[in-house]
């Protein structure tokens, strides 16, 4: 497990359904020497206090914060992911395409990180002539905290992954003890807890 590099959800409706606090899930993640990304997903409250969440995160660790799907709070954190869906709103508000705006995502931000979501062969080839650093890649399995996964990849992953130009985050029920061939980066979350 050493030689893995753990790329950490924080999702907030999972930690507070386990009535786990951010301290709580800083002490957690803490005992994990290989965590090398934590990805901060909050469905449930409004931008304010997710802001005050991802400066609390930045304030009380060193490992890189990246937040879900909102480009509002992209400048408390250290990049952002980009669901294959939510990117749609941004393009639509910029009038840009999706190669237009990762290069624009760029020229704002350009020590920020930023990756997108994939599923399959054509968005990770559509992916590859995009100014992104990483990819995320799944679902894996099943899991509990996602419920609008359409397909489980399984060991296809592995072979989705070569395809890529980029970096590749496995994401979706992947497990501490999962050997995944090709990829960069184990996204973990309810399996840390």
């Amino acid at each position: 497990m050493q030689h893995k590099k753990i790329y950490a959800l924080c999702d907030f409706g999972l930690l507070q359904s386990k009535k786990l606090t951010l301290s709580q899930y800083l002490e957690i993640i803490h005992t994990f020497p290989n965590i090398v990304l934590i990805q901060y997903r909050d469905k449930i409250n409004n931008l304010n206090i997710q802001k005050k969440h991802l400066l609390y995160l930045k304030q009380h660790t060193n490992i890189p914060i990246i937040i879900n799907d909102n480009l509002n709070l992209v400048k408390y954190c250290d990049g952002i992911h980009l669901g294959q869906e939510d990117i749609l709103q941004y393009l639509t508000k910029l009038n840009l395409t999706k190669k237009d705006f990762f290069d624009w995502f760029k020229k704002q931000y350009p020590t920020k990180i930023i990756g997108i979501s994939t599923h399959n062969k054509s968005e990770i080839l559509e992916a590859n002539s995009f100014n992104i650093d990483y990819i995320g890649l799944g679902a894996y399995k099943n899991t509990a905290t996602k419920k609008d996964i359409s397909g489980v990849l399984g060991k296809k992953v592995e072979q989705l992954a070569l395809l890529s130009n980029h970096k590749v985050a496995v994401i979706g029920g992947v497990k501490l003890n999962d050997e995944i061939k090709n990829i960069n980066y184990y996204v973990i979350g309810s399996g840390l807890l």
